[in-house]
């Protein structure tokens, strides 16, 4: 029997088994995907927010401002992208003003620090271009790479002896004396304390065992994503007031720590969890929304598009946000339930797992485990050394002088890196987001079949067995000849 089972490989999951990871406990995740940040923490805006969106008092404002104040440090322990960049919000009438003296109020209630009004002349000052009469400015906002962050945690976890198990979709769970046993279509797991940290999911898991009462909202944010051109237009993100009543917080423009810019959500309630589309009504929507914020972007900037689904405990016609939900049942003695944690959920992930690991020590000890370790590091980016440092790469490695993806100048020995990624994961996503290969203007047209060809030659995989994120995305069906 394992002392704790984690259900999700989100960013809050991962981050709850690393925590756990540096005391005695044994503990399994399981993960219904075929990799970590396979959900809503892959497909989010990577903001660190500071935390002036959330109601006073209320858990997501504590550990939002909590996790924003400690991001950077965790981010430089695991060797996680992070930049602080700053945050506009545009104000276009005195409507929208009003809205920004109320947010500013409720950010200095929730211990935000250095939040601003600002007028046209220093809102041009921040972002040159930028549109509106005034704005808001908050200088603790940040971004960081999502993947990374979640992989990280995971890496670390695993290495202090956390077992992870992809492709382990949860179909039942049974109360038993002394603990649970989880049931996959893999096989069945037995623990003493079970955390559901399972995101879009987290209602029916939390049926599964016996509680009752939640409802999950699935709202769909789509974005587009924009080639790199952060760097000469955008130095930070730049949201609209928040109007009442919608399901996030706004279209916003927002760069990425990879230099691209992102446009987006929408926020759309939907019937199906797991329905990814973009749509072309949003999506036209959205960039008359961008242009307004920022006029000089082009059309010809775009590169792709993607969404994201956000795990609402709040319906529709009431819109806006409920509380997190992260307790023990009192009803299921052992089950911890984290339900309805949307955003700020990636920014307040170390918060919340420091919770959850004082939830768990009301039941098992904790005591510490010797030579566990709390840093991480990735192999370097080469296209972002200096000269003298990537040719002593390739005077070691000659792979380090072959680049497979040309947009990204990605190597093939970061290629091979990511295939042989310490948690196992083989989908071209995994590679993806370990060497961020196939995200560059051509969307993988130059170096997807390089990446297939390692795969089937090097690493003896046959090419129906290649996918893109798992079971039922295979890239192929057979050979013509």
């Amino acid at each position: 029997m394992r002392d704790v089972i984690i259900i999700g490989a989100g960013a809050v999951g991962c981050t709850i088994a690393r925590e756990l990871s540096f005391y005695q406990p044994d503990v399994l995740v399981l993960e219904k995907e075929c990799d970590v940040a396979a959900g809503t923490t892959g497909r989010n805006s990577a903001v660190v927010h500071a935390g002036f969106n959330n109601r006073p008092g209320s858990l997501m404002a504590r550990l939002c401002v909590e996790g924003s104040r400690g991001m950077e440090a965790l981010c430089r322990e695991l060797d996680v992208p992070y930049r602080k960049t700053g945050k506009t919000l545009v104000a276009f009438d005195e409507e929208d003003r009003e809205i920004l003296r109320k947010l500013k109020a409720q950010g200095d209630a929730n211990g935000c620090r250095g939040l601003k009004l600002i007028g046209k002349e220093e809102l041009e000052e921040l972002v040159p271009g930028v549109g509106g009469i005034g704005g808001f400015y908050s200088p603790e906002t940040a971004i960081l790479d999502p993947f990374k962050y979640c992989i990280a945690m995971a890496e670390n976890a695993a290495e202090n002896g956390v077992t992870f198990r992809f492709g382990e979709e949860v179909t039942g769970i049974r109360r038993e004396e002394g603990g649970f046993t989880v049931t996959t279509p893999k096989g069945s797991y037995t623990g003493r304390i079970l955390i559901n940290s399972a995101g879009l999911a987290a209602d029916r898991v939390s049926a599964m065992a016996g509680v009752d009462g939640y409802h999950i909202y699935p709202c769909r944010g789509e974005y587009f994503i924009l080639d790199e051109v952060a760097q000469d237009l955008l130095p930070m993100p730049v949201y609209p007031a928040l109007k009442a009543g919608i399901g996030g917080l706004g279209v916003h423009v927002t760069p990425t720590i990879h230099g691209n810019i992102i446009i987006g959500p929408s926020a759309e309630y939907i019937e199906e969890p797991d329905d990814y589309a973009t749509t072309p009504a949003v999506m036209d929507k959205l960039w008359r929304e961008a242009q307004a914020l920022l006029p000089q972007l082009k059309r010809r900037h775009i590169i792709g598009a993607y969404s994201g689904i956000r795990a609402k405990l709040a319906p529709e016609n009431e819109g806006g946000y409920r509380d997190f939900v992260i307790k023990e049942e009192e009803a299921c003695p052992g089950l911890i339930n984290l339900v309805g944690i949307e955003s700020p959920g990636l920014t307040a992930s170390r918060p919340i797992a420091l919770m959850v690991r004082e939830m768990v020590g009301k039941h098992l000890p904790l005591t510490p485990k010797e030579g566990a370790v709390r840093t991480h590091r990735f192999p370097p980016v080469f296209a972002k050394l200096e000269r003298a440092e990537q040719e002593r790469l390739i005077r070691e490695d000659p792979e380090y002088g072959e680049i497979v993806c040309r947009c990204r100048r990605v190597t093939k020995a970061e290629i091979r890196w990511a295939i042989e990624n310490p948690l196992g994961a083989r989908s071209l996503s995994a590679v993806k987001y370990r060497a961020w290969a196939t995200t560059g203007r051509c969307n993988g047209g130059y170096c997807l079949n390089r990446i297939v060809e390692m795969l089937v030659r090097e690493y003896g995989m046959r090419p129906e067995e290649v996918t893109l994120r798992g079971p039922g995305s295979e890239m192929f069906s057979g050979e013509v000849k």
